[in-house]
């Protein structure tokens, strides 16, 4: 076939066609038994599970932010997808719903066909491990908005929860506790200032040590966005709130859960920040206030429960082979997010 226009402009049609053809394997084999409707479809379909008497759809949109440079530069592209998925998890669990469906997007310029096929197995392998139909998604190539190369990797989430078994905050109260789960390094966010200081600043190569981390650049930056599904999802019925600690930190979301006269006071020691943080904070010059703003610190996701609790979402967070630590409490006060 001789080359088109269109192709010639950037967008070829046959190498489009190819990839659909096998993205259309992985999503044969991220179906659930809720997957209806045929592959290919305008649209996914997905029923809503039986056993529901208010069935309550929690929807949520997001990325990796600029992870995807990292990948692209260490030409690893599946966890990133992964990372997708996890993040997404992640954010609908703070609403105690249980996953149901994804689409993910990916849209760039000239990639390869290994390439979108990577970046989609991630995506896949994200989906099978939570049992969530892998629904469709979108690879749309778009030179002139993208350089040859460059991508970019979103995705929306469709969770389920019982309308009555919401979570939504207004549970919490004086006195009860907060438990902090431990972070795999930065998961998806304060990667724009990370990459700053450590490629642009510090002259680093991926393939150089990383402080006192004993890993390289790149297996430091692309360690994969933990999931706390399946460790905190059966510890529901003992929660008063949880938050998600992604872009503006433990601040930035912890106050996002918290109702009217609740202020939650977070002891700056209670946990060990881990080496890739303070090493970030010395030789990029970063104050204490702006590193709690930017990075998640070690804590990847916060759950708020009455203190007599407190044991058992350490003891299943220890079986899952996840840390955690008693890092504050709430208190009566003004709205907001204090450290002491």
């Amino acid at each position: 076939m001789s080359e088109t226009r269109y192709g010639r402009a950037g967008v070829d049609l046959a190498r489009a066609e190819s990839a659909k053809e096998r993205i259309a394997a992985l999503l044969a084999q991220g179906r659930t038994a809720n997957a209806r409707g045929k592959l290919g479809g305008f649209g996914g379909m997905v029923r809503v599970p039986s056993g529901f008497a208010s069935p309550v759809l929690v929807m949520s949109t997001d990325g990796v932010g600029t992870k995807v440079l990292v990948a692209r530069a260490a030409e690893r592209y599946s966890t990133v997808g992964e990372d997708l998925v996890n993040h997404s998890v992640n954010d609908i669990l703070v609403h105690g719903a249980a996953p149901l469906a994804f689409q993910d997007y990916i849209a760039g310029a000239a990639l390869t066909l290994e390439q979108i096929e990577s970046l989609v197995e991630g995506v896949a392998r994200g989906c099978r491990r939570h049992e969530m139909d892998l629904a469709g998604g979108e690879t749309a190539e778009m030179p002139g908005v993208y350089q040859e190369g460059d991508f970019d990797l979103a995705g929306t989430i469709v969770g389920v929860v019982e309308e009555g078994k919401a979570i939504h905050g207004d549970a919490i109260g004086p006195g009860d506790i907060l438990v902090g789960y431990a972070s795999t390094g930065l998961h998806t966010n304060g990667y724009t200032l990370a990459r700053k200081i450590l490629f642009e600043e510090q002259r680093l190569r991926l393939e150089d040590p990383l402080g006192d981390t004993g890993q390289s650049v790149a297996d430091a930056l692309l360690a994969l966005h933990r999931s706390y599904y399946s460790t905190v999802f059966p510890m529901l019925p003992l929660v008063s709130g949880l938050a998600h600690i992604t872009g503006g930190g433990i601040p930035g979301n912890l106050v996002r859960v918290l109702p009217e006269g609740c202020e939650a006071r977070i002891e700056s020691g209670s946990w060990e920040v881990p080496p890739l943080f303070r090493y970030l904070q010395e030789v990029g010059g970063i104050s204490a206030p702006e590193m709690r703003q930017v990075f998640n610190l070690g804590v990847g996701f916060i759950a708020i429960a009455p203190a007599r609790h407190g044991g058992a979402l350490q003891d299943q967070a220890a079986r899952a082979a996840v840390r955690t630590w008693i890092i504050g409490e709430v208190r009566k006060g003004e709205r907001s997010v204090q450290f002491v």
